[in-house]
Order: C-alpha cells, then structure tokens, then sequence
C-alpha cells in the first residue's frame, strides 16, 4: 500500500462519539471520489465505531494504523456518492 497518495487529514482525537463519526463524514463529503481521507482518532470507542460507520456509507477502509501513543490512523478511500 505504498502507493497511497492522501488527500488529506483529520484529527478527530479532540471530540468523543458520535461526533467523531460526523467529523469524518463532513470531511469525506468535501473530498471527491477516490479521494483518500486519513483519520487521526483515539483507541476505544472512536476505533469501534467510526471504521463500521463510514464502511457502512460505502466508503472503502484501506488500513487502520496503530500510531502506539494511544492513538490510530484509518485510511480510506472516498467512493462516489
């Protein structure tokens, strides 16, 4: 996966649930398809759900990173809405 090019950032790890979520979703509505989103968010909750939830808006999840200070990376890729 070395080719992946990202589109751009978000750092969620300041908000809880569902905020979470809805911060990654208005920042993938602003990308255009095959545009790829990274997502900064923290372990627990905000890993649980925020993958499950964009999988289920039919985005593609491309890895989930652990960054090892309490934190992970999700990269996704925008599919079209």
């Amino acid at each position: 996966m070395a080719d992946i090019t990202i589109t751009d950032t978000v750092d969620i790890t300041d908000v809880v649930c569902p905020v979470t979520f809805v911060k990654a979703k208005v920042a993938l509505e602003e990308l255009d398809d095959g545009d790829i989103l990274a997502v900064r968010m923290n372990d627990g909750e905000p890993v649980q759900n925020v993958p499950r939830s964009i999988k289920e808006e039919g985005h593609k999840i491309l890895k989930l990173d652990d960054n090892g200070d309490g934190t992970y990376t999700l990269i996704v890729r925008k599919v079209g809405d």
